[in-house]
């Protein structure tokens, strides 16, 4: 009885393949690749391997099919499950619209009544307080209190730096209000085009300037980054309206998951209301939840009707895995059945690890099996 599994000596470019007797839980070999051949060759050589325990990757499956044909092919129960939760997910994703039914739904608002500026006692439509409206005020009356005194407009002009044009406006203005001619009230800009844009990217998660700016460049937008950077403060530093928002696909994902009485009550109702608004989710979480219990009561010979139930319904996700279930029929309905599996060998996986650390990488393959089968 051998587990089979693969171990990397170099992560994302080469693997090995490791064996282990599932009985007495100590390597039997290993192998320097994970080529279905070589697991071929290495079983034809021992026809005394009646099992054959291992995770549904195709060049293991090939390689155990090729070797001693009496041997029985299990698929390990926690990459079974492991198969079905990344099969859950996007099923969940498929269906996010559903997800709204859990925000609770509130009156629309009533139109907010207009801000009117408050006006101060000389009647000015700016309020006190106003920074362009104070400036214009003070320039106002340091003009009009040295044309009082005496001076001329160009000694007023070298006393407060202005240009001759600037002293004449304010001279020939009786009020300050008078300057007031909305120069400062919504001045249009390069960037008004795209604010909706902006707007729709920041409810989609994105609030990076830079990101933005270069993605409105190419739109046709000529102004700065500055400008994209300040306008995008604003949004970030006014308040914003606290609204529910729906949970993510993942969340769904794992109440389906879970088990039931490992849920919270909350969770549980939350779950109930998808399932009640969402014909394929509520399909999505009994193939969940029959799954598991042919996988905790090894009842492997109800898998036929349960990959016929999961034909029947729009779950293409499901779909795809009851399709590579069904070419590794056997295999899975042994691993969901028969009581071997081949966690055994994940334990000395992640002790090659350790090896090839103590060994800094310089060692080679011969070395590192001698290791592996002395120390186990």
């Amino acid at each position: 009885m051998v587990g089979v599994d693969e171990y990397a000596t170099r992560k994302g470019r080469h693997y090995g393949t490791v064996l282990v007797d599932v009985e007495t839980r100590r390597p039997v070999d290993l192998l320097p690749d994970r080529e279905a051949s070589s697991l071929a060759a290495w079983l034809a050589d021992r026809p005394g391997v009646e099992v054959v325990c291992r995770d549904r990757a195709p060049f293991f499956a090939e390689g155990a099919t090729a070797g001693p044909p009496q041997a029985v092919q299990v698929a390990d129960r926690w990459h079974l499950w492991h198969n079905l939760s990344e099969a859950a997910e996007p099923s969940v994703a498929q269906h996010r619209r559903c997800l709204r039914s859990l925000v609770p739904t509130f009156p629309e608002p009533g139109p907010e009544p207009e801000a009117v500026p408050a006006a101060d006692s000389s009647g000015s439509p700016w309020p006190r307080g106003h920074r362009f409206a104070d400036r214009t005020r003070a320039r106002h009356a340091a003009v009009h209190a040295l044309l009082t005194a005496g001076h001329s407009r160009r000694s007023v002009q070298r006393q407060l730096g202005m240009t001759y044009r600037t002293v004449k406006q304010f001279a020939d203005a009786a009020t300050p209000e008078e300057l007031f001619t909305g120069q400062w009230q919504n001045r249009p800009s390069v960037l008004d085009d795209y604010k909706p844009y902006l707007d729709d990217r920041w409810s989609e998660g994105c609030t990076n300037a830079w990101k933005l700016w270069e993605e409105i460049v190419p739109l046709g937008y000529k102004g700065s980054y500055q400008r994209v950077r300040a306008y995008l403060h604003d949004k970030r530093t006014s308040p914003q309206p606290v609204t529910a928002r729906p949970p993510s696909p993942r969340t769904v994902a794992g109440w389906i998951l879970r088990r039931p009485d490992a849920l919270t009550q909350t969770e549980q109702l939350q779950l109930k209301a998808v399932r009640t608004h969402c014909s394929e989710l509520d399909a999505l979480t009994g193939h969940v939840r029959s799954f598991a219990t042919m996988l905790t009561e090894r009842q492997g010979k109800r898998l036929p009707d349960w990959l016929d139930a999961v034909r029947q319904d729009d779950l293409p996700s499901l779909h795809t895995l009851a399709a590579g279930i069904d070419r590794d029929r056997d295999a899975v309905i042994a691993g969901l059945t028969l009581p071997w599996s081949s966690g055994v060998v994940d334990g000395h996986v992640n002790r090659i690890k350790m090896l090839k650390r103590q060994m800094f990488g310089r060692a080679g393959f011969q070395l590192l099996r001698k290791r592996v089968l002395l120390a186990g």
